[in-house]
């Protein structure tokens, strides 16, 4: 098999979201949703054997019992939901965001749902809901490689990563240096759409050394075949945005919520965020010893240290995140 037949299968799977989708399914799911082992005492019917010398009859008393334990954890149940439901309709309601009830759930200790990992979606304040529209509003625009400001943009990140050289044309086989799949990189954006590009784009204006470094592979022992600098980087746009729960109206997951809370702090969280993750992504490349082929399990690890360096308490801002140390 050709060099350019497996650069073409790995990253059209990547950018089409099916990396992402493998994540999606496989950390959200708990052990109760893993198939059961199989029970010896199964014939090949499914139907259990029975053993009737140990099987106890039970008693009126004993179901009565029962019955009153399920009817006590059904109005448990129903009673929490009334008042979770009441707490947020004054949340809601309540004169600015800031109020005293709206303190409270957006401080009060969250618990996540065993089969989603999903968490009660906390209040916003002003300044939270207006940047997190921004973002969410980026979300929405694509690629367009006939937009003028689109291709402007492209030519502007050529010069980031290569000042010293000529602009090649918008369609050339010297994209394929910076990463590319082909001579015409506005074909690689299926996946990222126009926000993926902004952030290559603030990655080398923010942190000029280390963007070199990983586009020209400059750290630790390289593999022969190694991952494609621009695609790549549109791989951790997208898995940002799925970890993040960004699609959804308001974040829900642990991370997204983490996300919501720097977002105050710092209106260009994501964009800070994607360079850790960039750079993350790079470390465990390393650590791994990795080669093209094992991108999938690569990106699949950064997620998870970006999520657990997420959970650590005390951390405001992507400053405060041990891997912005790896940033120069």
């Amino acid at each position: 098999m050709s060099p350019k037949i497996l650069r073409r299968r790995l990253h059209h799977g990547d950018i089409d979201g099916k990396v992402q989708e493998h994540l999606d399914t496989s950390e959200n799911l708990d052990a109760s949703s893993e198939p059961l082992l199989e029970d010896p005492d199964y014939n090949k019917k499914g139907i259990q054997k029975l053993d009737n010398s140990k099987v106890k009859a039970s008693t009126l008393e004993d179901i009565w019992n029962d019955e009153r334990k399920k009817e006590q954890l059904h109005w448990t149940f129903l009673y929490s939901q009334l008042i979770t439901q009441w707490a947020h309709t004054l949340a809601n309601n309540a004169v600015g965001s800031r109020s005293l009830i709206s303190r409270l759930l957006s401080h009060s200790p969250n618990t996540p749902n065993r089969q989603s990992n999903r968490m009660l979606p906390p209040s916003l304040s002003p300044l939270q809901e207006e940047r997190l529209r921004h973002v969410q509003e980026r979300l929405q625009v694509s690629f367009d490689g006939s937009r003028t400001e689109h291709q402007d943009a492209l030519k502007q990140l050529w010069k980031l990563a290569f000042p010293d050289r000529g602009l090649p044309p918008l369609k050339s086989e010297l994209w394929k240096e910076m990463g590319w799949q082909g001579e015409d990189p506005s074909t690689d954006f299926r996946g990222g759409g126009y926000i993926s590009l902004e952030n290559l784009i603030f990655f080398a204006q923010t942190f000029p050394d280390s963007f070199q470094r990983l586009l020209h592979k400059k750290d630790g022992t390289r593999a022969d075949w190694e991952y494609p600098f621009a695609v790549a980087g549109i791989n951790v746009s997208f898995m940002l945005v799925q970890m993040l729960d960004l699609n959804a109206g308001i974040p829900s997951s642990s991370a997204g919520i983490r996300f919501l809370e720097m977002l105050e702090e710092d209106e260009m969280t994501f964009d800070n965020l994607y360079c850790i993750a960039f750079q993350m992504m790079d470390a465990q490349w390393l650590a791994k010893h990795a080669s093209y082929m094992h991108f999938n399990d690569v990106l699949k690890s950064t997620r998870t240290q970006l999520e657990r360096e997420l959970a650590l308490e005390d951390i405001t801002t992507v400053k405060d995140m041990p891997a912005y140390n790896l940033l120069r």
